[in-house]
């Protein structure tokens, strides 16, 4: 019997001031794709792929091309204000947004699968190992958008909630890398750390130009005020630079130095199938995990049409890179597992602490408020190394 075949999709921003993570997303992808095409399963899926290149017209423009065209899933988007700008277009044409990278959460809908982390996987874990390990007194940096303006609230409130305090919060425009300013307000205040918010290149700007700053003044950036982040993975310290690559905090739920199997398997396919780079990263392994738990949820359905795949996709899970990852059925978000890793010279992560198992998806912060019980919570993570 013929396998049923279905278009899926593809929709990344591969060029732009913060291609070098997306373009790891679509290899992700496609790194799916190539292993389901290799199976010998019920269906099929072919990728149709387009780049916004960072235009979120474009963005629009090119959901309702592939809606139009019969297409109901697509796995795609990198930033919260390109997923914003095509929500709409999902709910008014009853397609499905397969959404794989972290975010701020606060957002629901029923035309979204959320594979990437919410801020209970990794804003609070962050402040959680920041305030007991570092200090109080943090400075924020963000790219001026939402990502930025509602992870430093997030942050705030939790920080505040453990005693501490926020010094001062500075926005620049998406793409922007003139940081003096920015540096020397930092290296006045003197924090205990800072919080950085800042995608693609202006982030990669500002950690050489804060490296260099602190350096012509005699401070151990690394050591005395580290640079901390939910967004910083592999692809991103080859932008950096060797003079500015180590020591940096990332609060993820993958890194590529795991040295489990899964993640051996998964990084080892990704390098042959991409070796021309970028590199594995957190943003591919979700993009792997979507387009994964979309072919068993079509599988199942056996339609493309909305209602039937996300009943599919209600509790399904998968043995990802990562561990195991689960949907759940009543916020459509991921079970993840929180990790905590450091920068090194080499360009790879050390992983400090982890999640002893996946943590359930709470994206209004509803069972996990900073605001209210911190002293209750006990500490979701456990020291790696």
């Amino acid at each position: 019997m013929a396998r049923k075949t279905f278009q899926i999709g593809v929709m990344f921003s591969t060029t732009g001031s913060y291609s070098v993570v997306v373009r790891s997303m679509l290899n992700g992808a496609l790194l799916a794709f190539q292993e389901i095409a290799a199976t010998d399963g019920d269906i099929a899926i072919e990728p149709v792929v387009v780049n916004p290149a960072g235009d979120l017209q474009r963005y629009r423009a090119l959901s309702l091309e592939l809606l139009g065209s019969g297409i109901r899933q697509v796995v795609g988007c990198y930033t919260s204000s390109s997923r914003k700008e095509v929500i709409p277009c999902f709910e008014k044409f009853d397609g499905v947004l397969w959404y794989p990278s972290h975010y701020e959460g606060f957002e629901s809908s029923d035309n979204v699968i959320y594979t990437g982390a919410s801020p209970n996987q990794h804003v609070l874990p962050l402040v959680d190992y920041l305030a007991a390990r570092r200090g109080k007194r943090a400075f924020c940096v963000g790219s001026n958008y939402i990502w930025a303006w509602e992870n430093n609230r997030i942050f705030r409130e939790a920080l505040t909630a453990r005693g501490g305090s926020v010094v001062a919060e500075r926005y620049l425009p998406v793409g922007d890398t003139e940081f003096d300013q920015v540096v020397a307000a930092i290296v006045d205040q003197r924090p205990d750390f800072v919080f950085n918010n800042l995608i693609g290149t202006s982030a990669y700007a500002f950690f050489r130009a804060f490296r260099a700053a602190c350096l012509a003044r005699g401070i151990d950036q690394a050591s005395d005020i580290p640079v901390a982040s939910c967004t910083l993975s592999e692809p991103e310290l080859a932008e950096i630079g060797p003079e500015a690559v180590d020591g940096h905090l990332s609060s993820s739920v993958y890194f590529s130095s795991l040295s489990s199997p899964a993640s051996a398997a998964f990084v080892a396919a990704y390098a042959r199938a991409f070796p021309d780079g970028p590199v594995a990263s957190a943003d591919a392994e979700s993009s792997y995990n979507a387009v994964k738990l979309l072919a068993a949820s079509l599988a199942q359905a056996g339609t493309d049409e909305a209602r039937a795949v996300r009943a599919a996709v209600a509790g399904r899970s998968m043995l990802a890179p990562q561990g195991d990852v689960r949907i759940d059925p009543q916020t459509y978000h991921a079970w993840l597992t929180p990790r905590i890793a450091r920068s090194t010279s080499s360009g790879t992560f050390e992983v400090l602490l982890e999640a002893r198992e996946p943590l359930a998806p709470d994206p209004y912060l509803v069972q996990t408020s900073p605001r209210f019980a911190v002293a209750m919570r006990a500490p979701i993570l456990r020291v790696v190394s």
